[in-house]
């Protein structure tokens, strides 16, 4: 159930948003409403069996059916109690004022968010136009190498543009990239013209290149245990 109590130390947690185009029609909860819903249930089915496998971090298994996921919105009661959001195709995104002040208390007490999935310089901006309402005052920055998210447990020097099932879209080139607090902690990490949701949705497909979705399961495990650390 989406408004069940946390079970495990770590759950993968779906952000439910609204569309910026076609009526903002995110705002159904069936299957096929919004972007938001891509490579359900597959990519949080393959991430959690990598975590259980490659971590001893108390993870919540999602069974095939999408059993074990959390699917949530920024006005539900339950966002604070899950410290970790995956966003996926922010290219497409509206977040209005009142979402905005939601997802900025959020991440000010100490909330993650992962983006992915969103390509070009048009999907860019319209994520930038709805994280302006988040946070007005605070860069996106690229990430250097060095940066503690990259070598949390897997050293990620290696910048490889993970792509989607269709490949990667011509011209473009991968970009690491986040929001930082006061105290220089990451609250949001952007994986700006890749796909990490595709490769873990496909993880199992022996047409997908397995390199990719290893490189994948590195990041989020990364991701997740610099969110639990920090």
């Amino acid at each position: 159930m989406d408004d069940a109590d946390p079970s495990a130390e770590f759950h993968f947690v779906r952000l439910m948003y609204n569309d910026a185009a076609g009526g903002r029609r995110g705002r159904g909860w069936g299957r096929g409403w919004g972007a938001a819903w891509t490579d359900w249930p597959d990519a949080e089915y393959h991430l959690m069996e990598g975590v259980r496998r490659l971590t001893r971090v108390d993870g919540q298994i999602v069974d095939y059916n999408g059993g074990g996921a959390r699917r949530i919105r920024l006005d539900s009661d339950r966002l604070f109690e899950f410290p970790w959001l995956y966003a996926v195709e922010v290219g497409q995104w509206y977040l209005d004022d009142t979402e905005a002040a939601l997802l900025r208390e959020y991440l000010d007490r100490g909330g993650f968010l992962m983006v992915d999935d969103f390509w070009g310089e048009y999907e860019w901006s319209v994520f930038v136009d709805s994280m302006l309402r988040v946070f007005p005052d605070r860069p996106i920055v690229e990430l250097p190498e060095t940066h503690p998210l990259l070598h949390v447990l897997y050293d990620l020097d290696q910048r490889t543009q993970i792509p989607g099932s269709g490949g990667n879209r011509r011209g473009t080139m991968p970009h690491w990239r986040g929001i930082f607090d006061d105290d220089d902690r990451l609250m949001v990490a952007i994986n700006f013209n890749m796909d990490m949701g595709d490769a873990w949705e496909h993880a199992d497909d022996p047409w997908y290149p397995e390199p990719y979705t290893a490189l994948a399961y590195r990041f989020a495990v990364n991701y997740l245990i610099y969110s639990m650390t920090h």
